[in-house]
């Protein structure tokens, strides 16, 4: 096991990025068909016989080079459990790999840093994307298959799917067996992905930003019953932050966007090309029609169909006058 270091962390909660680290170093035991004889497996979660598992690691392999005993759930562990396996690493087996898994650890644990020492490859990090960072993951995921997706495509699998990487790993495979194109598209997606992720408002209140009708209609029909209080308050923030992107492009101040709305870059980095395709006059009419709007939500039955005719009116583009 030159190639090895004698223990890992494996710390983080996207399940794909560990499952891939878990199974490289099972293959590499199973290839061996000795697997059975060197793999042990604990749940630290459960009452953990530290002794018994202080004597796995230090257990020779059987007919290959090294033993792999596997440690899930060292989140929290009793002192009286950590302290030994802190002790243990600090001169481990020669001929074990100790793979510890964790959701959270933090870096000023004693067991977060006795694993450290051990390396800079020691710990592997499976922290999740952020939720706009995961397309191009889903992106990257497709090409790991031998085909292409266009990011809009795999955007609509992350809103159709959820954010959970092996699961649209899961729905990844089953479109990649089922459309022949080189390019996965999203129409593809849309045919083939049944909507299991609870519907989120971030994507309706881009679609309105983009003037972008039909979406924004779609996006409207799977929002919750009952929320359009909920999202009336989040598209007129929207429109607010648009007239402010329209401010400043105008001043030539666009790059202050982000510290004027004290937000982070990411947050708006579309929001100067939204604002560009509204006039003044149509954002700030669109803020005056949802005064009247906020009457209706609050008292009206047809609540519903005042904030849809609100939102393509705030969509559509008006004629100068």
């Amino acid at each position: 096991m030159a190639d090895l270091l004698p223990a890992y962390l494996v710390v983080g909660t996207d399940e794909l990025k560990r499952s891939v680290a878990i199974k490289r170093l099972r293959d590499r035991l199973e290839s061996t068909g000795m697997a059975d004889f060197n793999i042990d497996e604990r749940d630290m979660t459960r009452d953990p016989a530290i002794d018994d598992i202080i004597a796995s690691l230090n257990t020779l392999p059987m007919r290959t080079d090294f033993r792999l005993v596997i440690l899930s759930g060292c989140d929290r562990l009793a002192k009286a459990v950590s302290e030994p396996l802190v002790s243990y690493l600090k001169d481990p087996s020669s001929t074990t790999v100790c793979l510890l898994v964790a959701d959270k650890l933090a870096k000023n644990t004693r067991l977060y840093k006795a694993v450290a020492r051990l390396g800079a490859r020691a710990v592997i990090d499976c922290a999740p994307k952020k939720a706009w960072e995961l397309p191009d993951q889903v992106v990257a995921m497709a090409r790991s298959y031998g085909r292409g997706m266009t990011k809009a495509a795999a955007a609509e699998l992350v809103e159709r799917a959820g954010e959970n990487t092996r699961l649209l790993d899961n729905e990844l495979k089953r479109i990649v067996q089922q459309v022949d194109a080189a390019v996965i598209e999203v129409d593809d997606v849309r045919r083939l992905v049944v909507r299991t992720a609870e519907a989120k408002p971030w994507a309706l209140l881009d679609a309105v930003a983009a003037r972008d009708l039909p979406r924004a209609l779609e996006l409207l029909e799977i929002q919750p019953k009952g929320s359009e209080v909920r999202l009336y308050a989040l598209v007129v923030g929207r429109i607010r932050e648009l007239i402010v992107a329209k401010s400043l492009d105008a001043r030539g101040a666009g790059r202050e966007l982000a510290s004027r709305l004290k937000v982070q870059e990411w947050q708006v980095k579309h929001h100067l090309s939204w604002a560009r395709r509204f006039s003044m006059t149509e954002l700030v009419d669109a803020l005056t029609a949802a005064a009247d709007l906020e009457l209706a939500l609050k008292g009206s039955r047809d609540s519903a169909l005042a904030f849809r005719l609100w939102i393509a009116g705030v969509i559509t583009k008006h004629e100068a006058g």
